[in-house]
């Protein structure tokens, strides 16, 4: 009896420890700090239709969590369950931003990183109809009236790069914070207001098929993908912002799991299928693993700090 009793323990036991390690067997909620329809949710839909093809019974869930410039999402994940099933998608500046404005309830040591995915480029952006085809336009026009320019969110990268422009040019918008691209695109679409600070790829086709003008592109060269927009280097201004978009999970996600996520990871960023979708929809890819995003990030809060401490928000 007692050596049958053995044998049920060793079985439940079995059972029970392949149960336990049988990651992933729920879903799995990939949150989105933003709104649907942003480049950041499209990165998240696209990465997640791929991701199938590797981890044929996992199911995956974009989530979306908008508001107070990423915060609340990045909160979130900050606060989920350290189980794996909650990976965030957290974009920059915004993620260190909030950590130097002393808005967040999470440091980055509340993360593991798991990889980034893309990079996108600032630009200045109007509407076709505008009177203002360059910078320069731009500030003889703000030293007229005071415009309405939006960006996405206190401190985002839309934000840095415009209070970095109304420094060297020495005007002053009427700056509208917004929930995310989507409502920056409607606004310009919309002509209702008079420029956005934005990134290359939630406007590339709008300014293709000449339903918005942008006037700047944020960074050192011109973008292959719209070689007929000068830098602001070009126009002399001397103003360089890019956003960053990857992955992260709960800092206290166990080191096997974390491992598959990063192990998912590579092989979607490297998938040709992956390249050739986020080719076709303007994201441009830029994949960093873990450890090079993190100390990417390490510095990129130390810089962001440098700025909050000089001009704070």
């Amino acid at each position: 009896m007692t050596k049958m009793f053995r044998n049920l323990f060793l079985v439940l036991a079995f059972f029970a420890l392949n149960l336990y390690g049988a990651y992933p067997s729920k879903t799995i909620q990939l949150v989105v700090p933003s709104k649907a329809g942003g480049s950041t949710d499209t990165t998240a839909r696209l990465f997640a239709d791929v991701a199938k093809k590797y981890w044929k019974d996992a199911d995956f869930m974009v989530v979306n969590k908008p508001g107070a410039g990423g915060l609340i999402g990045f909160e979130a994940i900050a606060r989920s369950k350290p189980d794996g099933y909650t990976w965030g998608l957290v974009f920059t500046p915004q993620l260190v931003a909030h950590i130097v404005a002393k808005r967040a309830k999470y440091t980055m040591k509340d993360f593991k990183v798991v990889g980034n995915i893309a990079e996108d480029p600032g630009i200045v952006v109007v509407h076709p109809s505008s009177p203002i085809k360059n910078l320069s336009d731009l500030v003889k026009l703000a030293k007229k009236k005071k415009l309405t320019v939006a960006v996405n969110g206190i401190g985002s990268d839309d934000f840095l790069a415009a209070k970095n422009f109304e420094k060297l040019s020495g005007v002053e918008f009427n700056l509208m914070p917004t929930k995310g691209s989507t409502e920056q695109k409607a606004a310009i679409l919309g002509n209702h207001i008079d420029a956005s600070f934005m990134n290359l790829s939630q406007m590339l086709s709008q300014h293709k098929a000449k339903k918005a003008r942008i006037i700047a592109i944020l960074s050192k060269k011109r973008s292959e993908f719209a070689p007929d927009v000068s830098t602001a280097i070009e126009q002399n201004f001397d103003v360089l912002m890019t956003a960053t978009r990857g992955y992260v999970v709960d800092s206290k996600v166990k080191d096997d799991i974390y491992k598959k996520i990063e192990d998912l990871y590579k092989k979607v960023v490297n998938d040709p299928d992956f390249i050739k979708k986020c080719s076709n929809t303007y994201i441009f890819l830029d994949p960093m693993d873990g450890k090079t995003y993190a100390d990417y990030l390490d510095k990129l809060q130390g810089t962001t700090q440098k700025v909050y401490d000089v001009s704070p928000w």
